[in-house]
């Protein structure tokens, strides 16, 4: 078995992945000490909604070391200043609540079926009361360093500085839960003439982090980069108030119906944007288009502003920013295995996710659960980078449902374990998992009210196959 000493634990973040990795934590009744850092007034990572966006767009931005963007200041300074998520006015869920929830924790009975933000906040609020004793508000994680303690074994310090009152602490750990998310530091792509341009007509170049309403896109012609969920609702959006034809430039085309909802007309990627005369892009195609607006819908980079980048050794934490280097099954660090980073996957359904891996993480670090051995573990991370490259913690469709049930199979080897019995999904949800895209956009074309699949057209029959991913 592993020999951890592992009693006092850090969660840098109170999203759905700290607050689940808490909560299975605290019900493996083998650790002393648990603190939550959080750097907003509330919970909810992600989901904390702040009217104000970030005040700065960066056009390129690919440096995963950049710096943070900066909180927006209150206007009394005895309030706490704001760090703004990516969350907009009029966004509903594109998963089911019905697969999406913690499964101790179903959403309140009657909630429409692909919850509105305000629902998602919460639900995250009450999932949190259990919490609330351990959990620090305005309170912002500085710095991690690495050293050994007397022991052996590795420990941490955590630098932590009170967002209002700027006071300061340092505290030693056993170990560490890197939960701050993955959708702080905007990526933007490096293209021809971009930076010029951006500096030549600011304003014109946004990312989604900054987007709220489509107010901002009244009468303009605007290019949206990028076709994923968010960037084809957010063109559906701004489709409405914009000038004709909206213009959705991507690598690979969108789904059909996906694209007819939004009324947008699909382009090439941009190839350069254009200094002379009116502000203009150029497509792949050749096609040349003036612009009032270039909303870039590209995701994120992993980020850690608190971590040296190379204090973890060989590989350093992130590189090109598209994943985080030198972790076993996207959770543990290979070499450090007394730091995690849950909620990595993209493309995956997030809270069950993150319950898999708070079981499996609670499991090791009470040594009721070995890792394997570290060539083992480096072995695993090479074979994953030879099939899926930079982009590994992005999953192929239905990718989750295999994830999600090798973490319960992982987490149910454990010996002895007082354990939180994570999820498993079979059945009816991994028929949801496969249903929910088309059942989304019926669910849009029917007035967004319903509060059940079936009432929009969607009905479980459990004789029918069930598809299950080769992941």
């Amino acid at each position: 078995m592993s020999s951890f000493c592992v009693k006092r634990i850090a969660i840098i973040g109170a999203g759905p992945a700290g607050l689940s990795a808490a909560r299975y934590l605290i019900h493996q009744q083998a650790f002393e000490s648990i603190v939550i850092f959080e750097q907003q007034a509330e919970v909810g990572g992600v989901w904390n909604y702040s009217k104000e966006p970030s005040k700065i767009t960066r056009a390129p931005q690919t440096d995963p070391l950049s710096p943070p963007d900066p909180p927006v200041l209150p206007k009394d300074d005895k309030e706490a200043p704001i760090f703004p998520t990516p969350m907009y006015d009029d966004l509903n869920t594109n998963i089911p609540h019905s697969l999406m929830n913690f499964s101790d924790l179903p959403f309140p009975e009657g909630s429409i079926i692909f919850p509105p933000r305000q629902a998602v906040q919460s639900y995250l609020l009450t999932y949190s009361e259990p919490l609330r004793n351990i959990i620090r508000l305005c309170t912002k994680v500085n710095n991690v360093r690495l050293f050994k303690g007397d022991t052996g074994h590795d420990k941490w310090e955590v630098d932590s500085q009170h967002t209002v009152s700027a006071a300061v602490e340092s505290e030693t750990f056993d170990a560490v839960v890197v939960a701050s998310g993955h959708y702080a530091l905007p990526y933007v792509p490096r293209m021809k003439g971009i930076a010029e341009f951006h500096a030549r007509y600011p304003g014109i170049i946004s990312h989604s982090k900054t987007y709220r309403d489509n107010s901002p896109f009244i009468g303009k012609q605007t290019v949206v980069v990028g076709n994923a969920a968010s960037g084809l609702d957010i063109a559906r959006q701004i489709n409405t108030v914009c000038h004709k034809p909206l213009l959705i430039s991507a690598q690979h085309p969108a789904p059909q119906p996906q694209l007819e909802h939004t009324g947008g007309q699909e382009v090439p990627e941009i190839e350069e944007f254009l200094l002379e005369g009116p502000p203009a892009v150029r497509f792949k195609n050749g096609q040349v288009e003036q612009v009032d607006a270039v909303l870039f819908c590209t995701g994120y980079l992993f980020s850690f502003p608190f971590l040296d980048n190379t204090m973890l050794g060989d590989p350093p934490v992130v590189n090109t920013g598209r994943r985080v280097q030198g972790l076993y099954r996207h959770i543990f660090h290979i070499r450090h295995p007394t730091i995690v980073f849950p909620g990595l996957p993209i493309k995956a359904v997030p809270f069950p996710v993150c319950e898999g891996q708070a079981a499996v993480i609670s499991r090791v670090w009470s040594n009721h659960l070995s890792l394997p051995p570290v060539p083992e573990m480096r072995e695993w991370e090479k074979k994953e980078l030879e099939i899926r490259g930079e982009a590994m913690h992005v999953f192929p469709s239905g990718g989750d449902i295999d994830y999600i049930n090798s973490m319960h199979e992982w987490a149910m080897e454990a010996t002895e374990s007082k354990g939180k019995k994570p999820p498993i999904w079979e059945g009816e949800l991994i028929w949801e998992r496969n249903t929910y895209k088309n059942a989304k956009l019926a669910f849009e074309k029917q007035g967004r009210s319903a509060k059940s699949l079936t009432e929009i057209g969607f009905g479980y029959d459990p004789n029918a196959p069930i598809l299950v991913s080769n992941f």
